[in-house]
Parts: C-alpha cells; structure tokens; sequence
C-alpha cells in the first residue's frame, strides 16, 4: 500500500474534531469521537473486512485468512485528550489499518494463509481525559479492570461510559477476538529518540503508576462578608497541595520520579463564596516503585499536617495503580531485528506514559515501539511526528505483523490461546 494512501488518511483524520491551533478534541463518546469510529468502520467496510464492536465500545477490524483460527492484534486508540495532539493514539490505528492492509495483500499474493489471523483495534478511552481511569478499553478486554464497573464510571457531568456510548451507538454486543499476540507503534512523547537521533525506539518496560484522590472539606462562606480568620477555604489547602506534589519530585534524584496535578474541581465554584469542596488528582510516575511510595509517605504525612493547621477535613485514596510490565525478551529481539533488516537504527526505551500495549502485555507476548516527537510535547497541540517518520513506522509495523501472523512469538507447547474475556 503506498505512503500517500497512509498520510491521506493520516490527515484527513486529523480535521474530525480539529482545533484552531492544529491539534484535536476527541474525547471518548463525544460527537467528535463518534465521527472517527464512524470513519474507521466505514475504512473496514471498504476494505472488505468484518467489523466487531465489543460491551466496552472497542472496535475490532477482523482479516479472516484461516477459519478458526485466532487474531494478532495490532493497533492504539482514536480519543483524544482535551486540546490534544493529532498524533497521541491515532498515529498506531491508521498505522495499524495500512500495515494490516499491506500484509493482507502479501498473503493473497504468496498464496498460503498463515497460522494466525489478524486485527486492527481501535481501543476505547485509552486517554481517561473524559472517564478515568485511562486505558479503559484495552485493560477491560486483558480483564484488568470489570467491564460493568467501568461503563458506570462517570464524566464531570454525570454521565455514565455506558449511556455515552450508547448515545453515539458504539455499546456494542459483538464477541471479542480470541488474541495470540498484540502490537502497538506510537509517538514516543519524549525527547530521547530526537535527541540522540534515532529513528525507532523498541519498549521494554512501563513505569510504576500510583495515582492519589484528594477531597480537601473546607466550609463554604461569603467571600465579602466572613472575617479572614473565620474562613475555612478548602481552595487555599488544595492550592498548597498542588504545590506539595510538584515540590515532592526535588527529594529525588533529576528526573527519576514525575508528578502533577491535572485536574481540580471544586464546589460550588461561585466568585463569591468560599469553596467548601475540592477534589484533586495527583499523579505519580517513576521507573522505581520504592520511589513512588516514598513520595506518596512524604505527601500522606505533609497533607495531614496541612488539615490540622487548616482547620479542616483531607481525604486521599489510593487508586489506578499500575505496576511495572516488562516486555518479552523475544519480542524485542523480533523487533530490533526487523529495524535492523529495514536498515533503521534502534534503541530500547522505557515508556513513562501508559498505553494499551501495557495492559495487553498482560495476557499475550506484546510489542511497544515508538517514532520520534518534535520536542517531546504532547497531549497538547503543538504535538509533532514527521511524516517521514510516520512512514518508517508504518514500514517497520508492517513487517512486524507479517512475522506475527506467521508464529512469531507464539508456540503451541508453551504459549496458551487467549480467547474472549
């Protein structure tokens, strides 16, 4: 399949939903989001291919060589953050679509259909923005997280994933394929591969996750009207925490632990009125699980501290804790040996962000594997990938998926059959 068929349908696929400045607002089950999974159906219609659509909204484009036979997956999500890039997910679906493509039509050329069918999933809500937690749809499937649980999750406003998705009409009721293997090319949402000029990064392991909810219980009072020393601002706490979880990163070594705050809401949100109730989530990341918890130690002890001099209630809970996943020795061998024989250069890299690659190397051998970003921005809109470099991933994951469909990394003595979750 040419290159221009790839980058036609790369772009044109970032105007759905696309903001002033470039990038796109894509959340999972919006209007916009829907426009794109109308897209990617209409795209596997075309082409020939069976559409399913599981309990939890994921779209799966089904290439039947060998009845019966089980599905490689390959893929990455369509949702967006909030004024988020164009590239973040989408690059590894329209990757996926076309590599799919191109091994379809070298089995019908050879002849000989292989032992594995193949797959191109567009993951629901892998980016969490609109229902947390992220990688929904993906961890869902691996059995991670309970599918009823997740579509009673709700948004800001009340609604749940299960009436979003069925509003758009993506709460389907289809089988899930039975999985003997999954890959994923993405972004690398970092500096390194850009830095050290390397064309593709090969994942071999995930970061450490914890993440903290934070209910800061003030008491809600006229702004005008209560004396400053009868005030009990639950917004002043919540300010200073945020300020806790950016300061905890400076105990530890330069950039071995990450953290932020990135989303806040509070009640009732008046200008006149003195917030009563703040919620904040606190996210943090590091290549070091004992890092992790001694920040969370250090902010537990700092934020009870905070609720007695403030005269006020704090609760935090613990939840979306993701543990370290290693990717298969063997898998990465495959890949590096197919960036070699493309003529490429490589390196492996861990990923700091998460991804559907992580919860799905749970359960089947998975490939991670990245193309450089301009300036290592993302889930914003200047976020960047060339065109070249797109094209180079979508040359590497085609051969990728032609090796997968044949065997590689899967044996029948020592590797189980994943069937439907």
């Amino acid at each position: 399949m040419p290159a221009n068929d790839f980058l036609t349908d790369f772009h044109h696929v970032a105007t759905i939903g696309a903001t002033p400045r470039n990038g796109v607002d894509r959340q999972a089950a919006t209007a916009e989001d829907a426009l794109t999974r109308d897209w990617f159906a209409a795209w596997i219609h075309d082409a020939g291919y069976t559409l399913h659509v599981d309990g939890i909204g994921n779209m799966f484009g089904l290439i039947d060589w060998t009845p019966g036979a089980p599905y490689v997956l390959v893929g990455s999500h369509l949702d967006s953050q909030p004024l988020g890039g164009r590239f973040d997910g989408a690059y590894g679906v329209l990757a996926a679509l076309h590599a799919a493509r191109n091994v379809d039509q070298l089995v019908t050329e050879s002849g000989q259909a292989p032992p594995f069918n193949l797959a191109v999933v567009n993951w629901f809500n892998e980016e969490g923005g609109r229902f947390p937690p992220s990688v929904m749809g993906s961890s869902v499937f691996a059995g991670l997280f309970d599918e009823d649980r997740m579509l009673d999750t709700t948004d800001l406003a009340g609604i749940t994933a299960r009436a979003a998705l069925s509003e758009i009409g993506y709460l389907g009721t289809d089988p899930r394929p039975a999985t003997v293997s999954y890959a994923e090319i993405h972004i690398e949402q970092g500096r390194i591969l850009e830095r050290e000029e390397i064309a593709i990064g090969v994942v071999d392991r995930s970061w450490y996750t914890q993440k903290l909810d934070i209910e800061v219980l003030g008491e809600q009072s006229h702004t005008g009207a209560t004396a400053m020393a009868d005030r009990h601002d639950a917004l002043i706490a919540a300010a200073k925490i945020v300020l806790m979880v950016n300061d905890v990163t400076t105990q530890f070594e330069e950039e071995s632990l990450v953290s932020s705050v990135g989303q806040l809401t509070l009640e009732p949100n008046s200008p006149i009125v003195v917030p009563r109730r703040v919620r904040l989530i606190a996210d943090l990341r590091s290549g070091d699980p004992q890092i992790v918890q001694a920040a969370r130690t250090t902010l537990l002890t700092k934020i009870a501290a905070l609720a007695e001099e403030h005269d006020i209630q704090i609760n935090v809970t613990d939840f979306d804790i993701r543990p370290i996943r290693y990717f298969p020795e063997d898998g990465l061998q495959l890949a590096e040996a197919a960036v070699a024989n493309l003529g490429l250069s490589s390196r492996r890299i861990r990923t700091m962000a998460g991804h559907d690659s992580v919860a799905m190397n749970n359960i089947v051998p998975s490939i991670m594997l990245f193309i450089p970003s301009i300036d290592g921005v993302s889930h914003c809109e200047r976020e960047f990938s060339t065109d070249s470099d797109m094209v180079t991933g979508l040359r590497l994951l085609t051969e990728v998926a032609r090796q997968l469909v044949n065997g590689a990394l899967v044996t029948t003595a020592s590797t189980p059959v994943y069937a439907e979750v």
